[in-house]
C-alpha cells in the first residue's frame, strides 16, 4: 500500500529534483531568466512559472493515470501517436544539454570548493549517477527524498545566515528602482523547459491511486519545485544587478559570507541537487528503454544494463560540458528549447491531452 508521502509529495519532490538542476542550484538559471526583470519583476515571474508547472503536472499525471503509462515514450505515444518520435528526439537533445549543464556546474564547484580540477567533479557525479540508478525505481525514489531534506534545510540556513549578514542590502536591492518589462517573457521561458520534467519523473507515479491522488500531487509539485529559488533569489538581491555576471551566483555569496563550513554545506548540497537532478533524466531513459525491452524480451532490464545505458549517455553529455562550459549552455541552449517543449509536449498536452481526458478517448499503452 502506497503511503500519503509516496502518493501526495514523492511526484513533487521528484519534480523538483528534476527542475533544480545545474542552474538553478547554483543560481545561474535565476541570474539568467529572472533577474533581467529586476527583483519584482523576477518574483512576478517564478509565480508565473509556478503556476504554468502545477497546472501542467495536473494533466500530465491524469494523462499518465488514464493511458497507464510510466515512461515517457509510452505516454508520447498515446498522446501523439506517430507523432511521438518528434518528442523523443527533443527530448534527447534537451538530455544531452541539461546533462551537459549539470556536468559543468558540477566541476566548477569542485573547483571554487576544493581547488580540484574541473574534470573530477565531473567524473565523480557521473559515477555516483550511474551508481543509483543501476538499482531502478527504490533507489532513485529514496535519493529524491532524502535530497529533498537537505535541501530545503540547507536553503533555510542560507536565507537565515543572509538576512544576519547583509539584510539590510537585501531590503535595499528589493527598493533598487528597475524595469519589470519582460517577466511574462522570462517566467514562460523558464517554465517551458523545465516542465519537461513532469514526464521524466512518471516512474515515481506509480504509486498514485486516485485522480485526486494525481490532481493534489500535481498542485503541489509548483510550490515545491519554487520554492527553494524563491529563497535564493531574495538573497542575491543582496549584491544585485552585479551578481547577474557571476557564473555561480552561490559562491559569489558565500564567499561575501564568509562561513567556511556553510559554504562546504552548500556546496554539498547543490552537488546533491545536481545528483538526484541528473538520475531523474537518465533514469526516465532506463525506464524507457527498460519498457521496451519487456515488450520485446518480457524480462526486465539488468543492473549491469541500467549501469551502462547511464555512463554512456554520462560520458557524451560531460564531454560537451567540458567544451562549451555553463554560462554558454544555459544562455543559448535552454531558450531555443523552451521553445520546442512548448511545440511537442505544452501545445499537445493542453489540446489532444485535455480533449481526450475530457471525452474518455485516452488510448491505455501499458499496464498502470
Amino acid at each position: 500500500m502506497s503511503s500519503w508521502f509516496q502518493r501526495r509529495l514523492l511526484p513533487g519532490l521528484a519534480f523538483k529534483a528534476v527542475v533544480i538542476g545545474g542552474g538553478y542550484a547554483t543560481g545561474r538559471e535565476l541570474a539568467e531568466f529572472f533577474l533581467p526583470s529586476g527583483p519584482w519583476g523576477g518574483i512576478k515571474a517564478m509565480a508565473l512559472a509556478l503556476v504554468i508547472w502545477s497546472a501542467i503536472c495536473v494533466v500530465t499525471f491524469l494523462f499518465s493515470r488514464a493511458s497507464h503509462t510510466r515512461d515517457y515514450q509510452s505516454f508520447m505515444r498515446s498522446l501523439l501517436g506517430p507523432a511521438w518520435i518528434a518528442f523523443e528526439a527533443a527530448y534527447v537533445l534537451f538530455v544531452v544539454l541539461v546533462l551537459a549543464v549539470f556536468g559543468a556546474a558540477a566541476g566548477a564547484i569542485g573547483a571554487a570548493a576544493l581547488g580540484l580540477p574541473t574534470i573530477v567533479g565531473t567524473l565523480v557525479l557521473l559515477s555516483a549517477i550511474g551508481l543509483v540508478t543501476a538499482y531502478g525505481n527504490a533507489s532513485v525514489e529514496r535519493l529524491f527524498a532524502w535530497v529533498s531534506f537537505l535541501l530545503y534545510g540547507v536553503y533555510v540556513l542560507f536565507v537565515l545566515f543572509s538576512l544576519t549578514h547583509f539584510g539590510a542590502r537585501i531590503v535595499a536591492g528589493f527598493a533598487r528602482p528597475a524595469a519589470q518589462s519582460g517577466w511574462v517573457a522570462g517566467g514562460v521561458a523558464y517554465a517551458s523547459y523545465n516542465v519537461i520534467g513532469a514526464v521524466v519523473i512518471l516512474p515515481v507515479l506509480r504509486h498514485l491511486t486516485s485522480n485526486r491522488d494525481a490532481v493534489i500531487a500535481g498542485l503541489i509539485a509548483g510550490p515545491l519545485a519554487m520554492l527553494p529559488a524563491l529563497m535564493f533569489f531574495t538573497c542575491m538581491m543582496a549584491y544585485y544587478p552585479e551578481i547577474a555576471n557571476a557564473t555561480l551566483p552561490s559562491d559569489y555569496l558565500l564567499q561575501r559570507l564568509d562561513l567556511p563550513l556553510f559554504r562546504y554545506l552548500f556546496q554539498l548540497m547543490i552537488f546533491a541537487a545536481l545528483l538526484e537532478s541528473g538520475t531523474g533524466f537518465v533514469h526516465a531513459i532506463n525506464e524507457r528503454v527498460g519498457h521496451a525491452f519487456r515488450r520485446r524480451r518480457n524480462r526486465e532490464l539488468s543492473r549491469a544494463a541500467r549501469a551502462l545505458i547511464a555512463l554512456g549517455t554520462l560520458v557524451f553529455c560531460m564531454l560537451v560540458a567540458e567544451h562549451f562550459g555553463l554560462v554558454t549552455l544555459i544562455a543559448r541552449g535552454y531558450r531555443a528549447f523552451a521553445v520546442i517543449v512548448l511545440l511537442v509536449f505544452v501545445l499537445p498536452l493542453f489540446t489532444v491531452g485535455i480533449y481526450r481526458l475530457a471525452t474518455g478517448k485516452v488510448v491505455p499503452q501499458g499496464v498502470a
